[in-house]
């Protein structure tokens, strides 16, 4: 997903998009041991993705923090 995209969800959707991603890259991350993957570059768009997403929370956890003070 782009960037955009991720800062429209909420923080419960968020973690809802990394829970899934993180199945799907356990997943692929099997298959790639059996050597069934068919797209290798997933596992890096799923890693990007789930980085991207938390990212965004710790953005918003920190200013959050920050307005309270």
């Amino acid at each position: 997903m782009k960037i955009n995209d991720l800062r429209a969800l909420s923080n419960e959707e968020l973690k809802t998009k990394i829970t899934e991603a993180k199945k799907e890259l356990l997943d692929l991350r099997v298959k790639k041991s059996t050597g069934t993957l068919e797209k290798p570059s997933r596992i890096n768009e799923l890693r990007k993705g789930i980085a991207r997403a938390m990212t965004i929370l710790r953005e918003r956890e920190l200013s959050e923090s920050e307005e309270i003070k």
